[in-house]
């Protein structure tokens, strides 16, 4: 069913422009019959952040922003899904263009700003599928216009609690003007805290919501030395690698976009948040678990992706390019790796290339 979705929708999107092809896909996703999931192999299981994951594959937030069509995807295999960003307050985003493929390079620079429906409206869809199960994170952010922006951070905690998996704390996003300026040191300090005391407050109510952080690729060693030792000392439950970046590769083929404002995401991102992932696994030291993305479109970037250091990982720009028959494909790749190898679990190989990758030459 999945390959004839595929074949049939992917021809089609590509005739509307990015973000109206985005709206389709989502409305075609709420349009899928209600069939259950084929069963997931046994070894394909993770456990990270106190939760268990039937398969580690999962949809990155920015898909699915106002969670108008979580199960449907879970329904597509995915292992969880993560959808945001949240802001308290609706927004309506940067104007229209935001959204470009770059074709050539299958890539997609976004500027869209944290365009959503605000957290009552999400809040209200989280709450009538609370009985789906399926892990589900949030992803939280801060209104453009906030006066206090980690008042935003902890206001979303408190409201998401009693229907979150886990919690993404994004700080990373490159489209809404000084957000990346709660990565630096004593700003994310006081944001850690002040979301890790929110979440033990309403802990007793709402059980207990891991709370990940979400960095940016485009951290300094010494900037990603700061984040992550913040990260351990105010005790994360683990961090998601890497956002879109602000680079613009040499390499990029479709040069009539490279102006465009915006952060990349896609297959050129792959190296530099590959090499991220293994930066911040050796700096954190087995303290808490990594999500990678950045890249994804196949088994075999998702097994690197895992060797150099991620229990778990996301996609979203490759199901442009490549549909959501990918998430399928990864998974049996992975399957046939363990088979083929002798192992049991992915855990056996999380973070086995990261020693030999942060010695490589920095990607271009």
């Amino acid at each position: 069913m999945i390959r004839a979705f595929d074949a049939l929708s992917l021809p089609l999107l590509r005739l509307f422009d990015a973000e109206d092809a985005h709206r389709l896909a989502i409305q075609g996703l709420k349009l899928l019959p209600q069939v259950k999931p084929r069963p997931d192999d046994p070894k394909l299981a993770v456990r990270a952040f106190g939760l268990n994951f039937p398969n580690p594959v999962g949809i990155a937030a920015g898909f699915d922003k106002n969670a108008e069509a979580p199960d449907a995807l879970m329904r597509l295999g995915f292992g969880f899904v993560e959808i945001g960003t949240v802001t308290p307050k609706p927004q309506a985003g940067n104007p229209r263009p935001r959204l470009f493929r770059l074709e050539r390079d299958e890539a997609v620079i976004n500027r869209m700003g944290f365009n959503n429906n605000g957290s009552e409206a999400v809040l209200r869809r989280l709450a009538a599928r609370a009985q789906q199960g399926g892990i589900l994170g949030v992803n939280v952010g801060a209104n453009r216009e906030s006066t206090d922006r980690v008042a935003d951070y902890v206001a979303l905690i408190e409201t998401f609690a009693p229907v979150a998996s886990y919690f993404t704390v994004n700080v990373s996003s490159p489209n809404t003007p000084g957000l990346r300026n709660l990565q630096q040191a004593a700003a994310l300090d006081d944001l850690l805290a002040r979301v890790i005391e929110a979440r033990e407050r309403v802990r007793a109510s709402a059980g207990d919501t891991p709370v990940l952080l979400k960095i940016a690729p485009d951290l300094t060693l010494g900037e990603l030395d700061d984040v992550v030792h913040i990260a351990r000392s105010r005790r994360v439950d683990g961090m998601i690698v890497a956002n879109t970046t602000l680079a613009r590769s040499p390499l990029l083929r479709e040069r009539s976009k490279l102006n465009e404002q915006g952060g990349l995401s896609g297959r050129p991102l792959f190296r530099l948040s590959t090499r991220m992932v293994a930066e911040t696994y050796v700096r954190a030291e087995g303290a808490f678990p990594l999500i990678g993305v950045g890249g994804i479109d196949s088994g075999g970037a998702a097994l690197t992706k895992i060797r150099a250091g991620a229990s778990l990982v996301q996609l979203y720009s490759a199901l442009i390019y490549k549909g959501l028959g990918l998430v399928e494909s990864i998974k049996s790749d992975l399957a046939s790796t363990l088979l083929r190898t002798g192992r049991d679990s992915l855990a056996e190989i999380v973070g086995a290339d990261a020693p030999t990758i942060t010695a490589e030459e920095w990607p271009v």
